[in-house]
């Protein structure tokens, strides 16, 4: 295994994890949620992953599975892995609990005081704008904002898996993945922070829980080595990469379409789908 390619693979990897923190980040510093930006930067990382998943991922899996099989076999048994990857997916999404979804996103007003409304969950019953102490206040909130962030690692394993499977596969895939995902990680990040801030009115103890949420990539790229080392054959590969296929466009369908369009800007994010699937499809031709 080449090992400057799987140092490039959990370096991204990594970084995709990470985005988390700078949803983090603009929570604190920004004063308005930049929906339009958000809509599109979502709609535009999910056609991406659409794009690659069934133009790359899903055609280099069926190319595996036809070193073993025949025509036929390789492209039942590569549609089956994909739908399996869906499974996968959805079975993680089952399991939640329903508090502290990842998918009920936040915006950066709520972490300013100037702008709470006092009617909405994260701000009820504040008092606090704590002054030097930075105790729990409100554990129902705390318990929400780790709740997320434990949903959202939870979600973000599967991730990992794909982003460093796609880099081992192919760099400028790898790459574009990367960036798919780090965008994606943003308002979870955000979803992360506003809780953990307003239950103990602590910046720090609200970017510590946001990056931690993040971790959990690098951890699924702990996983994807793992099933490289173990199942080293081309075919074993094919049915890997299926998988990711079905987990990316599950991501893409359930988590940043629909975040894309809880922003409010419903073409705005279909601008963005069809501009990723532009730009992933060039830069794949020119690069390629």
């Amino acid at each position: 295994m080449d090992s400057s390619r799987l140092i490039f693979a959990f370096g991204i990897t990594l970084f995709a994890g990470l985005a988390t923190g700078i949803g983090g980040l603009i929570a604190f510093f920004a004063k308005r949620t930049k929906t339009t930006f958000l809509a599109f930067s979502l709609g535009f990382s999910a056609g991406v992953m659409i794009f690659i998943s069934f133009t790359e991922i899903l055609t280099e899996a069926g190319q595996l599975m036809q070193l073993a099989y025949d025509k036929d076999t390789a492209a039942w048994l590569t549609f089956i892995s994909f739908v399996a990857g869906i499974g996968l997916s959805a079975g993680i999404d089952k399991i939640l609990p329903s508090e502290g979804n990842p998918h009920e996103l936040k915006r950066v007003e709520q972490m300013h005081p100037e702008t709470r409304d006092p009617d909405k969950p994260e701000c009820k019953g504040r008092r606090m704008q704590n002054r030097g102490r930075h105790g729990v206040k409100d554990q129902k909130l705390m318990r929400l904002g780790i709740f997320t962030a434990v949903a959202i690692g939870i979600h973000n394993f599967p991730e990992g898996i794909a982003t460093f499977m796609s880099a081992m596969s192919d760099v400028t895939v790898g790459i574009s993945i990367a960036l798919a995902i780090a965008i994606h990680n943003i308002p979870e990040g955000i979803a992360v922070s506003v809780p953990v801030f307003y239950a103990t009115g602590s910046r720090r103890k609200a970017l510590k829980w946001s990056v931690l949420s993040g971790f959990s990539e690098p951890i699924g790229a702990f996983a994807g080595y793992f099933i490289l080392s173990l199942f080293k054959t081309d075919v074993s590969l094919g049915y890997v990469f299926a998988m990711v296929a079905g987990i990316m466009v599950y991501i893409s369908f359930d988590e940043l379409l629909p975040a894309a369009h809880k922003y409010g800007k419903h073409h705005v994010a279909i601008y963005g789908l069809i501009s990723g699937m532009i730009v992933i499809g060039l830069s794949l031709i020119l690069l390629g």
